[in-house]
């Protein structure tokens, strides 16, 4: 489970948000919009996705 992994996209603003939501996209590693980021899956990475899941979307790559 360790090699596997996710990307996601931000696809929303932090402009006006919480500064929780805002600081939880920096701790993805994003902090403009179109902006990817790839990160191991794991549970912690799934509930920070949750957090902003109005700001990000999960990016499906082939």
């Amino acid at each position: 489970m360790a090699d596997k992994t996710v990307t996601v996209e931000q696809t929303g603003s932090p402009l006006r948000r919480p500064a929780d939501q805002r600081q939880t996209l920096i701790g993805l590693g994003l902090n403009k919009q179109r902006r990817r980021s790839t990160l191991p899956d794991t549970p912690a990475t799934r509930g920070m996705i949750a957090k902003v899941q109005h700001l990000v979307r999960v990016v499906e790559e082939s």
